[in-house]
């Protein structure tokens, strides 16, 4: 009994980063409704900002899992929709560069770390972070330190790459990713030493060093050298059929080729193609091996010439 080719078709799956804004937004779901638990009385539910928000007073009695919760919570409409959509933009693309694993270490650790940063510069410069006598210091909630860090790996993983992006929303500037880095820096910076709003900018500092600390040290030299441009069009669009016919090396000796009988379209995708694009999706291209890469090099040259 054969598969009918509707239920062998390529189905998109959700990405990580996808997955990560769609928690982000229940925890802000969660934020509007918990304090409506107790009915508007003396004894109403208190927020979450209580227990997951980041206090740095706090981290000095041991509450560590503050690093990692205030970055699922948020400030406003606008603060979470800001986050959501940098998150869209340039989560995919880190993701499927260096794998699942290694895009959650790179978000939450930049994030954590940026974390870090702002309590820690809290406290050597109370006054200076907004500590008010008889109430502390204001919570520090928002995904900013981790979607600072995401960018900060794509800047430098795609250094070379154009691309456009709008100054103020308005203005289109097209310019090379690496100027992405710079942007981010000077930012963080100006907002630390002249701060004019309630932005974390000393968390969005922590998580651009941590995500190019990360990038740089943190992974090996195939993923530091990655190509952001290069197999992605192959997820997205699906060959009609590929012929592999046997390849020689420099060497003169032959190469194993993939499989050149002519299979029907969706049993070549569903048996050779989806099982190395869901091996990139868990463990990254640096784990393909040969033959996968030149089943997908020739998927590639196929779709160019269809």
């Amino acid at each position: 009994m054969r598969t009918p080719p509707e239920a062998t078709r390529w189905r998109p799956r959700l990405s990580t980063s996808a997955w990560i804004i769609v928690i982000n937004v229940l925890f802000y779901a969660a934020q509007l409704v918990v304090p409506l638990a107790g009915g508007g009385s003396e004894r109403a539910a208190p927020h979450l900002e209580t227990y997951l928000a980041l206090y740095p007073g706090d981290l000095l009695k041991g509450y560590l899992w503050q690093l990692v919760t205030f970055q699922l919570l948020h400030g406003g409409i606008l603060h979470i929709t800001l986050n959501c959509a940098m998150l869209y933009m340039f989560g995919r693309p880190v993701e499927d560069a260096i794998g699942r694993v290694n895009f959650l270490i790179l978000y939450f650790g930049s994030g954590a770390f940026g974390g870090l940063v702002q309590a820690g510069a809290s406290l050597m410069f109370p006054t200076h972070f907004g500590y008010l006598p008889g109430f502390g210091f204001p919570p520090v909630v928002g995904a900013s330190a981790g979607v600072f860090g995401l960018i900060a790996a794509f800047a430098l993983l795609n250094a070379e790459l154009p691309i456009t992006t709008l100054i103020a929303f308005i203005i289109p500037v097209t310019m090379r990713a690496k100027y992405l880095i710079v942007a981010e820096l000077l930012v963080a910076v100006f907002g630390i030493l002249h701060p004019v709003d309630n932005v974390a900018h000393a968390a969005h500092l922590g998580g651009i060093l941590a995500g190019l600390a990360y990038v740089r040290f943190g992974l090996n030299r195939q993923h530091r050298s990655f190509a952001w441009s290069g197999w992605r069009v192959i997820a997205r669009r699906r060959p009609e059929l590929v012929k592999t016919p046997a390849a020689r090396s420099a060497a003169g000796w032959q190469q194993p080729a993939p499989p050149t009988e002519e299979i029907p379209p969706a049993e070549f995708i569903s048996k050779e193609v989806d099982p190395i694009l869901d091996k990139i999706s868990a463990h990254g291209i640096q784990s393909l091996t040969p033959r996968e890469r030149r089943i997908l090099e020739l998927a590639r040259e196929k779709m160019r010439h269809s």
